[in-house]
Parts: structure tokens; sequence; C-alpha cells
């Protein structure tokens, strides 16, 4: 419990749930580094929101296919915000065709997006951690289907499933160090990335959920804020599936499914 973040940077912060961690993490007493990709606009919104919060924010434009460079914004952002205390990879892609017909720069672009950069950005993270000698924390958001196949998403099933992967290995190798790491799976939520930009989820019909609605990005932004907390000291490797019990009804919706429908995605 001694550990006590200070910094943060949160990747893809420009909306969704990036924005919704890194007020989060401001709301808990943290520096925050965000990042955009496209929407510089929205980046600072979201570091207007930290700052009200009474927190420095930091902004830097980040293109995480770029394995080169993109690994040098993070420690960029770190030495403004004066050290890196947790590190939440948000940043992310769902384009995707199913498997006959996918282009391999299709693949590329998809497994580059959610598996290369987030490697490069995760270990610049670690490095920083390591070095400093004060613990941390490396969070990534994966998705339901870093557990489950979706019909027409290989890519960002194979990506998804590897970056759930990478932080049990970094859970393995970084705990001598103080260092955890754990995924964040998210169900479908709210956000343009699913086409619901300022939706209220809870408007929204969905039967085959339990909990018959999408959920809320400050309802994923909670769940990483725990795991950025001193609370989680003793959790890591973890898998934090958030997803309004979606992933339960497989079984179910193997035995009442009545038409091939499903799969066409």
């Amino acid at each position: 419990m001694a550990f006590t973040p200070r910094t943060a940077i949160v990747t893809g912060s420009e909306s969704g749930i990036g924005r919704a961690t890194a007020v989060a993490l401001a709301e808990a007493g943290m520096d925050v580094g965000i990042t955009w990709l496209e929407d510089e606009e929205g980046a600072e919104a979201t570091a207007d929101e930290v700052r009200g919060h009474g927190r420095n924010a930091v902004v830097a434009q980040l293109d995480v296919t770029k394995l080169e460079t993109c690994g040098d914004v993070i420690d960029d952002l770190a030495e403004q915000l004066g050290g890196v205390d947790v590190f939440a990879n948000v940043a992310g892609t769902g384009d995707n065709a199913p498997v006959l017909e996918m282009t391999l720069d299709q693949w590329r672009h998809t497994v580059a997006t959610d598996l290369d950069g987030p490697f490069v950005c995760l270990q610049r993270a670690a490095r920083l951690m390591v070095k400093a000698g004060r613990g941390g924390r490396l969070i990534a958001v994966t998705s339901v289907h870093e557990h489950a196949p979706r019909v027409g998403s290989a890519a960002y099933t194979s990506a998804k499933h590897g970056l759930g992967g990478l932080v049990k290995q970094l859970a393995l190798e970084l705990g001598q160090y103080g260092i955890t790491a754990n995924s964040v799976a998210p169900g479908e939520i709210a956000t343009p990335m699913t086409g619901q930009t300022d939706e209220d989820p809870r408007t929204k019909e969905r039967p085959g959920i339990p909990l018959r609605r999408p959920g809320d990005a400050r309802e994923m932004a909670a769940v990483i804020a725990f795991l950025a907390s001193p609370a989680s000291a003793y959790v890591t490797g973890a898998s934090w599936v958030a997803d309004g019990g979606m992933l339960l009804m497989g079984p179910h919706g193997g035995s009442h499914l009545q038409s091939d429908e499903w799969r066409e995605g």
C-alpha cells in the first residue's frame, strides 16, 4: 500500500475510454499525459478537464503504428510530467474484415495498432518505472475478444489475444520491481469507436447482454482507476472483464439462435 501514484500517461485519450480514464486518474490525484492521433481538439478538451481537477496535463500526438518513434513520445511525456507511475494503453482500432477477404495491409494495420505499438509503449513505460525504482502500474485495454472471437474480426481478435498475453508476460517479469500489469476487457461501450459518441448507454436496449445495455466509458475508467491505485497492490496478470455479462451469453446464444444470421457478424 506504500505505492502512491502521482503521474500517469493515457494513450488514446482524446475521446471515449481514454478521456474518461485521464479524468478519473486526475480525480485520483495524478498529473496526466494525454495523447491523440487525429483529434487534437478533443485531446485539449481532455486536458482542460484534467486541469479542472487541479492537476497538470501535457498533450502530445501519438501514432502507435510508427513503431520506431512512438516510444519516444512516452519518454517525452514522462520527462514533462516528472516520471510515469501509471501507464494506461487505451489507443486502438476496431477495423477488420472476414478472414477470406482480409488484405495483408488490413491485418498489418490492425495488429500494429492493437499489439505492436502497445508493446513498444508499454516496454518504454516499464523501463522508466524500473529505472525510477518506485514500482508502477501497467494497464492495457483489450476487449472481450481477448477471450472470445467474433465473426469478421480475425485481426482484432488475434491482436487483443496477443495484448492480453503480453500483459501476463509483463506481470510475470516485472513483479520483482513492484510493477503490476493487468488488462481491462470491455464489451460494447458507448464511445466513438462503436458509433455512439456522447450517447447515453442507458437509453439503448441490448437483449443479448444480461445488463441489457452497452457500458459507459466512465465505468471502464473506474476499473482502470482501481488497477492504478494502491488498493490493487496484490493484483497482477489479471484480465478484468467489464462487459455487462456479455461473455456469459456464449452457451445460451449457441443453444437458442434460430438462424445463421450471426455468421454475417
